[in-house]
């Protein structure tokens, strides 16, 4: 049993398809702190599972995490869109998002993924070959 499945709870009970909520109102719900991590990094918040325990709460609830505010302290929780779970079982006991957002197969992947359509390559292009003839001459 998880301190966040207070939350998880909440949330399934709310049936509202956006639950927002203050970050002091999760507390109270938990009934702990949250760590200093949540105040201070937005990816705390992300629906990765595998950034902090709390996102299983919201994901396995069959919600999403959403319109962060970190100033305000303030978040929306969205129902997951029909059909889609938040979690989903990879086969060997692992979970992952259900989402883009997430890995599928590590943190490269997930930088790939996020980056994926910024830069374009030409055809033929080395990317291994150095940039200036001049390099072996700055040893």
């Amino acid at each position: 049993m998880s301190k966040y499945d207070p939350l998880a709870h909440h949330l399934r009970e709310s049936r509202q398809v956006a639950v927002p909520m203050t970050f002091e109102e999760i507390e109270r719900i938990i009934g702990a702190r949250l760590p200093p991590s949540a105040f201070k990094y937005r990816p705390w918040w992300s629906n990765n599972p595998s950034n902090s325990v709390i996102t299983h709460a919201w994901l396995n609830a069959g919600y999403k995490s959403s319109e962060v505010d970190m100033l305000g302290r303030t978040l929306v929780f969205r129902k997951a869109a029909e059909g889609e779970s938040g979690l989903e079982d990879v086969g060997s006991g692992a979970a992952i998002y259900n989402s883009a957002e997430a890995p599928r197969t590590g943190f490269f992947q997930s930088i790939y993924g996020a980056l994926k359509g910024t830069v374009t390559v030409r055809p033929g292009t080395d990317l291994t070959a150095p940039d200036s003839t001049e390099w072996d001459a700055e040893r």
